[in-house]
C-alpha cells in the first residue's frame, strides 16, 4: 500500500489547489492508498531558523512545533502531495517554510555528496499549482524551480497538476479537466 502526504499551502480552507488536492486525495485512497493531509495554514510553527543542527548534532530538524511529526510522516511516505496557490507570484508563505524546513533532509555534505538527501530513494513529488490568472505563461517558472530542490532530495517521477483563471471558491472544481487529471493521476501513481 502506498503512503501519501498531502500538505495544502492556501489559507483558504475550501480554495482551488486545496479542492483539487482533495480530489487527488479522494481517488488515491479509493483505489488503497493510505491517505494523510495536512492544512499547514492550521498549524503552528516556524521556518527554518539556520540553526544548522540538522547538519551538526542532529539528523533531522532541531525545532519543536506541529511541522515535526508532518516531516517524520514524509520520511515514511511513497508520495508528497504540495497544494498551493499563487500569491505574489510564488507559492504561498505557509508552503515555503514548509519548504524550507526540508533542508533537514539533506545530509551534512550535501553539496559534494552523489547521495545528498537523507529520504529514500524513489519518492514522488505531485505539485498541485493554481492561480487567478489566466494567462499560462505567467507563472510557468514555479513549479521547475521546487522541483529541482525535490530531485535532489531523491524524489523522482515528479507530476504538476496545475490550473490556470481560477480565484473564486469552486473554479477548480468546474474545470473538470483539471479534476479529472488529479483522478486519473492518482490512480496512476496508486496501481503503478
Amino acid at each position: 500500500m502506498k503512503k501519501i502526504v498531502a500538505l495544502l499551502g492556501s489559507p483558504r480552507a475550501n480554495g482551488n489547489s486545496s479542492a483539487i488536492a482533495g480530489r487527488f486525495m479522494e481517488t488515491a485512497k479509493k483505489y488503497g492508498g493510505e491517505t494523510k493531509t495536512y492544512s499547514l495554514n492550521k498549524m503552528k510553527f516556524r521556518g527554518c531558523q539556520a540553526c544548522m543542527m540538522c547538519k551538526e548534532k542532529l539528523d533531522r530538524c532541531a525545532l519543536k512545533d506541529d511541522l515535526e511529526p508532518v516531516l517524520d510522516e514524509i520520511r515514511d511516505a511513497d508520495v508528497l502531495v504540495l497544494a498551493s496557490p499563487v500569491y505574489f507570484a510564488d507559492i504561498t508563505a505557509q508552503m515555503k517554510m514548509f519548504i524550507d524546513r526540508t533542508y533537514s533532509y539533506y545530509v551534512p555534505d550535501f553539496m559534494n555528496n552523489p547521495v545528498p538527501g537523507r529520504l529514500h530513494p524513489g519518492k514522488q513529488l505531485v505539485f498541485i499549482q493554481t492561480q487567478a490568472q489566466p494567462e499560462e505563461n505567467f507563472f510557468n517558472d514555479i513549479y521547475p524551480k521546487y522541483e529541482f530542490f525535490f530531485q535532489f532530495l531523491g524524489f523522482k517521477d515528479n507530476h504538476l497538476i496545475r490550473a490556470v483563471g481560477v480565484n473564486d471558491e469552486g473554479d477548480a472544481e468546474k474545470q473538470e479537466s483539471i479534476m479529472k487529471h488529479a483522478e486519473d493521476l492518482a490512480a496512476k501513481i496508486i496501481n503503478d
